[in-house]
């Protein structure tokens, strides 16, 4: 069972992580068959994640899964109704099955002791990430809200970067050096100059409940756990 459906439940401060480049993905995409963290048929929280959101989020074609461009006002899916949230996004600490984040999470987590998560330290069923909210400002200046539902892109345990100060950088040198992924809905939100690419700037910071607005984020929040069975 998760907690508060993500929300940081202690008003605290988080640090801006600026003009960090950010890649697109998608539920059901499949970009290289034949790597471990290739498919977003599942996510490392979900191992059917795909099934749980409602199916592809975008695009179905023959056999594969494709992504689309996203409209204003809601920036929803155009050929799917999802059942979670479609603004979702990783960053790159999975707490569950990397055995590195799994071991510092409690340490490095600054939410791990508050209401909702104290004491699931050794839990494997329970993530502190799974949900949690992330605030992003777009390259139109736009910002805009998702709940963490995967880990990368490219590292998995990169605490000093997650975690750190302003002045922290992503350890990951793939994918054109990205720091996070976000779904097709935020790429929409934040006004992306590319549906599918390696080249935009985003800035973040985690959120905490009273500065996660009512959007178009918050018409469906996914509460679900850890779903690996």
């Amino acid at each position: 069972m998760q907690t508060a459906a993500g929300y940081g439940n202690v008003s605290r401060s988080y640090p801006w992580h600026t003009a960090i480049v950010a890649t697109t993905f998608w539920v059901g995409e499949i970009f290289d068959p034949n790597a471990a963290d290739g498919s977003q048929v599942y996510s490392t929280y979900d191992s059917s994640w795909e099934a749980h959101y409602g199916g592809c989020d975008g695009v179905s074609s023959q056999g594969g899964c494709q992504t689309e461009k996203r409209l204003a006002p809601d920036y929803f899916p155009q050929h799917m109704s999802p059942k979670e949230n479609p603004f979702y996004l990783d960053l790159p600490f999975d707490d569950i099955n990397n055995a590195t984040a799994f071991r510092q999470r409690c340490n490095v987590e600054p939410w791990a002791k508050d209401p909702g998560y104290a004491g699931h330290c050794t839990d494997p069923n329970f993530s502190y990430m799974k949900n949690y909210w992330v605030r992003i400002k777009g390259t139109n200046g736009q910002t805009c809200y998702g709940q963490i539902q995967d880990a990368g892109p490219g590292q998995y345990h990169d605490a000093t970067y997650v975690f750190g100060g302003s002045n922290s950088r992503p350890v990951n040198h793939r994918y054109g050096g990205a720091g996070m992924d976000v779904s097709p809905a935020l790429n929409g939100c934040l006004g992306m100059k590319e549906l599918n690419g390696d080249t935009d700037k985003l800035s973040w910071q985690f959120a905490t409940k009273d500065n996660v607005p009512p959007g178009p984020w918050t018409k469906i929040v996914t509460t679900s756990g850890v779903l690996n069975q």
